[in-house]
This record gives C-alpha cells, sequence and structure tokens, in this order.
C-alpha cells in the first residue's frame, strides 16, 4: 500500500513556520531574493530532526500519548483498522481538526508520531515530511502525489532573517525554530499570571505563551485554579494571592526584569525588553539557589556561547549601553590624580536590595566607602527611579554633599564607568556592568555575581558559589542564557544581539501613559525638594 509517488507541483503549508506569539508583527518567514550559503540537504534533515521543528511544532503534545496507525480522516478507518490488526491500536486525527476523532485540534505533530507505528495520509499532508523524518511508515490515500522532506525543504526558498531582513540559511531557520520551540516548551505548565502591570503585560506575554490561547493575566487568584505553575510579579502581587496559591501548592514561577531593560525606567512605564523567569527563586535572593546560580555554578558553555558572549561584550560596552539608557560621552577627571570610586545608589524598597543588600541604606553605604577611602575621589550616582521621584533612596542633599565629592545624577551610566577607576557597589546591576569594562568592583551587599571570583567581596557570599567562571562566562549565563528578550519591532522572542541592537538604534517616541508618569515624578521631586 506504500506509495513514493512525488511532485514538486503539491500544495502543502511551509514545512517551516513562526509560532503565532501573541501580538507579533510578523506571522510568516520572508522570502530573500539573495541565497544564504548552501548546507547540504543532509544538515538540514539531521537539524530538523535535532530541533523537532517543521508544522505546527509550538502545540502542545496530547494529553495522553497515542500508539498506533494514526489515521488522518474518517474515511481511511477501514483500511488503518486492517493494518493495525486485532490487538492495534487506531488514533483518528484528522487533518482538518474539525470534524473529532481521538486527536482534535492541533498537537505537536513530533509527539504525536515518534511513537505511531503507521500514518495514512494524502501526499500533500503536512505532517508527511515529519513522519518521514521519524521513519514511520506511511501509506498514501489517493490524491496529490507525495512532496517529499527534500522537496518541503527547497520549496522554501531563499529565507529572510526576520529579525535583520538580511538572508538566512536553512540550518539558521530551523536553529530560529529550535530557540522559539523550546521557550515555548519551558512555559508549558504555565496557567496564569500575577501582579503584571497592565502596560508590561502586552511585551511579556509572547515570552510566557504556552502554544496554546494567550496566557490569563489575573488581578486576584480565581476561584477555581487548574493544575499547574503560575508566573508572579511578586513585588505588584498581593501577600493574600500569593499566600492562597502556596497554600494550594501550586508552582510560583518569579518573573522580573532582565538586565538590557529598556531605552527608559520602569518606574516611567517603559514596557521591559527583557525578563528574567526562575522556578526556583529570584536570581538577587542569596539566601535561596536560582536557575542563574546553577548556571554560573556548573558552567557548561561551548566554544560558540562563548564566542557569542565575548562579542555582545564588546558590542555593549562600545555601544555603552547600561539597564535603562545609553551613554558614550567622555566624562572628565575632576578630582585629578585621585583614585575615583563610583559609588551607584539604589532604590531601597526594592527586592533586590531588601533580599541581598544586608539593611545597607544608600547612606550607609556612601558613609561606608568614604570611611575606608578617605583620600579618594567619590562620585555618587542617584538611582534613576529615585531621582525621577517614583521610589524611595533620597539621601539628603547636605549630608550627600558632605560625603561625596561630586553628585552624578544626570550623566550615564556607562560614561561613568568607563571614567572611573573603581565601583563599590551594594547589590546594584552597575557592578556588573563594570566588570565588562574590566573595572574593579567591591560588592558590600551580595548582588548574583558576586562570589565567583571576579569581585572582592564584603558581603556574606554563600558557600555554594564555589565556581570560578571566567568573565565570558559570566556574560554567557547572565546575558545569553538566563534572561528573555522580545524584539519590539517583530514583537517575536528573540537573542539578546537582536535586542542590543535594536537598543543602539533610535527609539520611538514616549507615548501618553509615559510622559504622564514622567511629569507625575517631576512634580514629585519638586515636592520633595521644597519639603527639604
Amino acid at each position: 500500500m506504500a506509495s513514493a509517488a512525488k511532485s514538486s507541483s503539491a500544495s502543502m503549508a511551509p514545512l517551516l513556520r513562526i509560532p503565532p506569539f501573541p501580538g507579533a508583527k510578523l506571522r510568516h518567514f520572508r522570502p530573500h531574493p539573495a541565497r544564504a550559503a548552501e548546507t547540504s540537504i543532509a544538515e538540514v534533515l539531521q537539524a530538523l530532526c535535532r530541533e523537532r521543528v517543521g508544522g505546527s511544532y509550538w502545540s502542545a503534545p496530547p494529553s495522553k500519548a497515542p500508539r498506533g496507525i494514526v489515521a488522518r480522516s474518517r474515511a481511511v478507518l477501514p483500511l488503518a483498522r486492517e493494518l493495525a490488526g486485532e490487538d492495534g491500536n487506531v488514533i483518528l486525527w484528522p487533518a482538518t481538526g474539525d470534524d473529532g476523532g481521538d486527536l482534535t485540534g492541533s498537537h505537536d505533530p513530533w509527539s504525536v508520531l515518534e511513537i505511531a507505528t503507521g500514518l495514512i495520509c494524502t501526499g500533500d499532508d503536512e505532517v508527511l515530511p515529519i513522519a518521514r523524518l521519524l521513519d514511520v511508515p506511511v501509506y498514501l490515500q489517493p490524491g496529490p502525489d507525495e512532496v517529499s522532506v527534500e522537496q518541503a525543504v527547497t520549496g522554501l526558498g531563499s529565507l529572510a532573517d526576520p529579525f535583520t531582513g538580511e538572508p538566512m540559511s536553512m540550518l539558521q531557520a530551523i536553529e530560529l525554530c529550535g530557540f522559539w520551540r523550546r521557550l515555548i516548551e519551558s512555559n508549558r505548565d504555565l496557567i496564569g499570571a500575577l501582579g503584571f502591570a497592565f502596560w508590561k503585560q502586552e511585551s511579556v506575554a509572547p515570552l510566557l505563551w504556552n502554544g496554546a490561547g494567550p496566557l490569563p493575566f489575573w488581578r486576584s487568584v480565581p476561584t477555581a485554579v487548574p493544575a499547574g505553575a503560575v508566573a508572579i510579579w511578586r513585588s505588584k502581587a498581593k501577600p493574600e494571592d500569593i499566600d492562597s496559591l502556596e497554600s494550594r501548592g501550586t508552582m510560583l514561577v518569579e518573573v522580573e526584569d532582565g538586565f538590557l531593560r529598556s531605552a527608559g525606567l520602569g518606574a516611567d512605564c517603559v514596557p521591559p525588553l527583557s525578563v528574567t523567569v526562575d522556578r526556583l527563586g529570584p536570581y538577587f535572593d542569596h539566601a535561596q539557589a536560582s536557575e542563574l546560580e546553577g548556571l554560573l555554578q556548573n558552567c557548561q558553555f561551548g566554544a560558540d556561547m562563548l564566542d557569542r558572549a565575548r562579542r555582545l561584550r564588546k558590542t555593549i560596552v562600545a555601544a555603552g549601553l547600561g539597564k535603562y539608557e545609553r551613554g558614550g560621552t567622555a566624562v572628565p577627571r575632576l578630582g585629578g590624580d585621585r583614585r575615583h570610586i563610583l559609588i551607584p545608589g539604589q532604590v531601597e524598597d526594592d527586592r533586590s536590595v531588601l533580599t541581598g543588600g544586608l539593611g545597607l541604606s544608600n547612606l550607609a553605604l556612601l558613609e561606608r566607602v568614604r570611611r575606608h577611602n578617605p583620600d579618594a575621589f567619590l562620585l555618587y550616582k542617584p538611582h534613576p527611579d529615585v531621582e525621577a521621584g517614583h521610589r524611595r533612596g533620597a539621601i539628603p542633599q547636605a549630608r550627600c554633599e558632605a560625603l561625596c565629592d561630586q553628585m552624578v545624577a544626570d550623566l550615564p551610566i556607562a560614561s561613568l564607568l568607563d571614567m572611573v577607576d573603581e565601583v563599590h557597589v551594594n547589590t546594584s546591576l552597575a557592578g556588573f556592568e563594570a566588570l565588562l569594562r574590566g573595572k574593579p568592583v567591591t560588592t558590600h551587599g551580595v548582588p548574583f555575581y558576586a562570589g565567583w571570583g571576579l569581585t572582592t567581596d564584603l558581603g556574606p557570599v554563600p558557600d555554594r558559589r564555589s565556581a570560578r567562571p571566567s568573565l565570558d562566562e559570566l556574560v554567557a549565563a547572565t546575558l545569553l542564557s538566563y534572561p528573555r528578550y522580545l524584539d519590539p519591532v517583530t514583537g517575536l522572542p528573540c537573542p539578546a544581539e537582536v535586542v542590543v541592537d535594536r537598543l543602539c538604534n533610535a527609539q520611538p517616541a514616549a507615548g501618553l501613559l509615559v510622559r504622564a508618569r514622567r511629569l507625575q515624578g517631576s512634580l514629585s521631586r519638586q515636592w520633595r525638594s521644597w519639603r527639604s
């Protein structure tokens, strides 16, 4: 009954596709007139099997994995039962998904077919090439001739990289689809999200999408919570809701801003372009392990990943990128030959300070650094959220002037890091950004980058941080492997390099909400200044 008839004219959905991420502005791979580097068909087929992409690969596997002959229409059920035999099993999985069956709707074809004992379908069925790749016996129905795997691949032509528009090889397209598949699979058990501000939800939704319908963002915990995990922005979720979920034994997945966040402040309601998602705990809480800590402790990065990390680090430094802004202006050494030390302030009621900062206030940090460095030229930079008037952590001006030699609120952090000789931090990300630039860093709290042999640590670093990663391994874990990034142009999850490139270029004008939030911050600063 098997047939090997082939026809390049057979019509079927493209083998490689972009998943329908919520809010994505790009839905399909676009052709490119120029051809990318040639790749052998053998390498392409191996990559397809390795990455398990092709067809609707973003769909969930069936809840009960079937084993038996898969029939793609009711018309072939008699043949399927004949082939299965008395002890065999037949699974009806309609190609259209609209006329009922053992499997209804969309399912990951790789999960269905990898344990199938046979497939009965037409020659233009989109799952047929996947069955061939998995060596599943195929029985063709009368109708269109078969489209081989080779034809399905070569029929795609030359594709354009969705982020750059440049021609991309078939291997690059497959690896990108594999990147999306792994992201989606990591979200399979998510059933809802809690504590996310409305202005963040649009940018976070694609990064938490599980391949099914849109993830519901809850204002409070619903009465009936199905089994699964809940993504939480803990600082904005109600404590009683957190207690309710924990009492039910629901897994809580911590979501926080990423390390290359945006061209603007979160406190100004500028949506994040990157987030961290951790099932063990927040990366900044040294009292417990996190997934980031595990990446650094194990450090299993290949040469290609370390090369990516090295190039990314150099790009960030050359562009003067920071978490919220881009610098580049040269800053004069106002203290002449004196040793210049930068002390970045923080938001004092931020979770990273409360958990990793050992109760050290900005004023106490500044006093401590001055006490131990009486002859140094100290530069104090208030946190942008504090300076914007939104958050706690301001130091009285007279006290600040008595302790530091220069307040540098308006200068970009990257420019300051380039100029100073060393940096002292509580838990500030500025310490990590200083490491990228090869500057000596002293930590007074316990940030995520402390304890790995790259900093001078004055805080109680946990003993479990015993590995000694290189700087490029730190970058590979912290910027490439751990966060998730969203391309603001296409609305698609993307590698870190894409967001870095976007941040290096012009950003859109601030929207009404951001402008209103900035006005509110300005009024708050004026009120605070008047009261002091």
